[in-house]
């Protein structure tokens, strides 16, 4: 079965990355979420890689704050596509998540989003159009999805528009 995996620093991480399991949960997209540490459990970290490949991963969002060495330590075991989702915390609020996350060498990509729960939410919105490439249903739903948030747009300029 092909899936998304999901995998968090810390269990503080969860309270924002749940809202990535919610998106991904709402496009139906089957998904695995695991703590695991790039520096406190690097082997797990390594084991589970090749285990969630053999199972069908076919994305692994990382969510990591401070050093966030995680969505790296997945890149260099994987050739899966990496998403990374920098979390704030410590003294720097995510800037040095940021950092780490997105200033990867040449050859060992991770795809990083916002700091936080817009990034947890865009991560899952990647990592679903990354599955919709051969998924038509889940192209509709993509496109259905835009339609709707455009038609908010209007629905809320209207709304403002007539207490002018």
């Amino acid at each position: 079965m092909k899936f998304v995996s999901i995998v968090i620093g810390s269990k503080s991480d969860y309270e924002v990355m749940k809202e990535c399991a919610s998106t991904l949960k709402k496009f139906g997209v089957p998904y695995e979420l695991i703590i695991s540490s790039a520096h406190r459990s690097p082997e797990r970290t390594k084991t589970y890689i090749k285990e969630a490949e053999k199972k069908g991963a076919q994305v692994f969002i990382a969510a990591a704050g401070m050093a966030a060495h995680l969505a790296g330590a997945l890149a260099a075991s994987t050739i899966r596509p990496i998403i990374g989702v920098p979390m704030a915390s410590g003294e720097l609020r995510g800037q040095d998540a940021l950092l780490s996350t997105v200033m990867m060498p040449a050859g060992m990509p991770v795809g990083t989003v916002a700091i936080g729960t817009a990034g947890a939410i865009n991560s899952a919105y990647m990592a679903i159009q990354i599955m919709a490439l051969d998924d038509d249903e889940l192209q509709v739903k993509l496109q259905e999805d835009r339609i709707s948030k455009a038609k908010k747009v209007e629905l809320d300029s209207s709304e403002i528009e007539t207490l002018l």
